[in-house]
């Protein structure tokens, strides 16, 4: 069970993961000794899963992000296995869902460009049985963020 305090110190990993017990330790009511021990806690508790660096994608020449929208007709779990070790192959692709609803998943991609993504495209349709498959480019971020809402964690 999360408290106040363990709440407070996830807000402040989030927002920035590199800075040392001492700084986060100073942003919430603690000292450094409880600070560190609840920071070990969360993360062997699992409610922190790693720190990692964001990279600037545009900075990366990533300035294109498409939105995969894929349509299946079979669902066995041998076209699940090439369809995981086929979108695990491509490393444009950085995020992957399962959904409900017209499409059966829903691919991003991040790629420099229509040239690009047409490479990813064509990996896509030649080593996977899709029914179809829908691509929308993003025009403009509106909001981006990897910081979770903590009103409901438990």
């Amino acid at each position: 069970m999360l408290d106040k305090i363990d709440r407070q110190l996830l807000a402040v990993l989030q927002e920035d993961g590199a800075l040392s017990v001492a700084d986060m330790a100073a942003q919430i009511p603690l000292s450094v000794t409880p600070c560190w021990r609840r920071l070990q806690r969360l993360e062997k508790e699992g409610y922190v899963r790693r720190r990692v660096a964001l990279l600037d994608a545009k900075r990366l020449n990533l300035s294109v992000t498409v939105f995969i929208e894929i349509r299946i007709s079979q669902h066995s779990p041998s076209w699940l296995e090439q369809f995981s070790t086929t979108i695990n192959q491509i490393r444009e692709v950085v995020e992957v869902y399962r959904l409900s609803g017209h499409a059966d998943y829903l691919l991003k991609a991040l790629v420099p460009d229509i040239a690009t993504y047409d490479v990813v495209y064509k990996r896509l349709i030649s080593n996977l049985d899709l029914l179809d498959v829908r691509s929308s480019f993003a025009m403009e971020t509106m909001k981006w963020t990897t910081a979770l809402p903590l009103d409901y964690a438990l």
